[in-house]
């Protein structure tokens, strides 16, 4: 069985299918933020889908993130390692992009498990 989470015009922000939610792009909401803030606050709204969707970030398996500046993924890197324990980090990879559009440094890409 497939559900759907948190519908957009153009897509579901989850979709959970076999025990496994996959959860689209997320990007920060103000663009203005360096990249540890942008970091924080996609952080913020992924717990907040992990919840509508039935899991949380300790069940989070593979994540993948875009940045538009790789010379920036210390600030990235420094947000992520406080939000996640070390024994609860998954598998990453991060991959620099020519492009996220209007100021977005970062865009995420994660699935979990129920």
């Amino acid at each position: 069985m497939i559900k759907r989470h948190i519908r957009t015009p153009i897509m579901h922000r989850a979709v959970e299918a076999n025990g496994f939610v996959f959860f689209g792009g997320i990007v920060a909401d103000d663009c203005t933020l360096d990249m540890a803030g942008q970091t924080r606050q996609v952080l913020e709204k992924l717990e907040g889908y992990l919840t509508e969707a039935g899991t949380d970030k300790t069940r989070i398996v593979s994540a993948t993130a875009y940045v538009s500046d790789l010379n920036l993924k210390q600030g990235m890197n420094e947000v992520w390692t406080e939000w996640f324990a070390a024994e609860h980090l998954p598998a990453r990879a991060t991959l620099g992009v020519g492009d996220l559009g209007e100021g977005a440094l970062l865009e995420l890409v994660v699935t979990a498990v129920k």
